[in-house]
């Protein structure tokens, strides 16, 4: 028996400018777009991997949810405090320097870790945080 991850979910609370995020700078495939009152779900995935994939999704879009508990998720997204994701890649430096020139929201520049990884992070456009390790 095996197991993979098939499907991650971040919140986006702008569908455009998450696909373009996504998409555009980090360079992955948009593989769904799903409208649903309103609402839109992303899902999108690196090239040449099929099994994995990332849904952004509008938050706290639940309906069991209360008003009060979709506006304490929205306050910790806007904080950057509610979803995160590592990514890992062979080049770290120069994607690096890809989203430092898309202005992407940098919170860590590339930077040898004493627990054994050489990683990056930054935020996303909804503020995800989003770290990306250094493939050896």
């Amino acid at each position: 028996m095996n197991i993979t991850i098939h499907y991650a979910f971040l919140p986006h609370t702008d569908a455009d400018t998450a696909l373009a995020f996504y998409r555009d700078t980090l360079g992955f495939e948009a593989r769904n777009d799903v409208g649903y009152d309103g609402m839109r779900w992303l899902t999108v995935g690196p090239p040449g991997q099929p099994g994995t994939s990332i849904v952004l999704h509008p938050p706290a879009a639940d309906p069991g949810i209360t008003d009060a508990e979709r506006q304490t998720i929205l306050e910790l997204i806007a904080k950057g405090s509610y979803g995160a994701i590592t990514l890992a890649t062979d080049d770290l430096d120069g994607l690096f320097d890809r989203l430092q020139a898309s202005d992407a929201d940098v919170v860590q520049e590339p930077t040898e870790q004493p627990y054994g990884v050489r990683d990056c992070a930054f935020r996303d456009p909804t503020g995800n945080l989003i770290r990306i390790n250094e493939l050896r």
